[in-house]
């Protein structure tokens, strides 16, 4: 079994945690300093990090950084074309990128680029780690980010569908349900969030469904990762709302594996001032 345990006598279980870093935008020295306060608080056994800045001028990285600071593994993975977010900063030695930090082992990865057409296609990608914990089953995680235009649901779509293939080609072999993270951009009533859980529409891959790990929160609470009570998030683009998430695979595996147990938000509020990202983060303890 999982050695981590955080409920009551016997019960083991994961903490994952997905977040956007909000890349090398605003005061990012400081909130760097913000973001480490944070996880450190939460002590993550796994956590799927987007937009993570990396300087090739200097040779630091954001998630090695993190991963160091709090005794993590790390795998990282580049952008392949992140020509149009270096305009954004003016500065072409900073690369953005997805990671995945971890307490164990991490014994395998791949990455995806996600579909996009020319005139939206900035790069994004998904990032696959198998964890490996001691003496427990092993958990296929994925983190991604799909595209952010407003407009772009009919993308976000074929992206999802791209990713949903993506994960059952690397789900075998464990009872632990793959867990999938990340920045949809989407709404949770969205056609991009409905086809990836495939349980009110029909699944991206036949038979693969997802459980949205914030269903499990407490009835009433909104949950919103994106929303203009943060500072760094313009007003004019829109009202807020949940487009960070935890997708757990289903059913649970045979000893309760990736059972939620519960679910809240982190990062939403500023560290000693400072607002961490434009983005809360979401936290889930899985059954292990």
């Amino acid at each position: 079994m999982v050695t981590k345990s955080r409920g009551g006598a016997g019960e083991v279980s994961v903490r994952v945690v997905t977040w956007n870093l909000w890349w090398r935008f605003g005061p990012w020295a400081e909130r760097q300093k913000a973001i480490l306060a944070v996880l450190s608080e939460l002590r993550p056994d796994v956590v799927g990090l987007q937009e993570v800045w990396a300087d090739r001028r200097t040779g630091e990285n954001l998630a090695e950084w993190l991963a160091a600071e709090l005794d993590l593994h790390c795998a990282w993975a580049p952008s392949p074309a992140p020509e149009r977010w270096r305009r954004r900063i003016a500065d072409d030695s900073v690369d953005i990128g997805n990671a995945v930090l971890s307490r164990w082992p991490v014994t395998d990865r791949a990455t995806l680029r996600l579909p996009a057409p020319p005139d939206l296609d900035d790069g994004r990608q998904a990032l696959y780690a198998r964890v490996e914990p001691p003496g427990g089953a092993p958990i296929p995680f994925f983190t991604t980010h799909l595209t952010s235009p407003l407009h772009a649901s009919a993308v976000r779509v074929q992206q999802v569908r791209a990713l949903a293939e993506f994960v059952a080609e690397r789900r075998a072999g464990t009872p632990f349900p793959p867990v999938v993270t990340g920045d949809f951009n989407a709404w949770p009533d969205s056609d991009e969030i409905r086809v990836l859980a495939g349980i009110r529409t029909a699944p991206a891959v036949p038979g693969q469904v997802f459980f949205d790990a914030w269903e499990y929160a407490v009835q009433g609470t909104a949950g919103s990762t994106w929303t203009p009570e943060n500072p760094y998030v313009h007003p004019g683009l829109g009202p807020g709302g949940r487009i960070d998430y935890i997708h757990v695979g289903g059913p649970a595996g045979p000893d309760g594996e990736g059972t939620v147990r519960g679910v809240r938000r982190a990062g939403h509020g500023p560290v000693d001032g400072v607002w961490p990202s434009d983005h809360a983060a979401v936290v889930a303890d899985l059954h292990g």
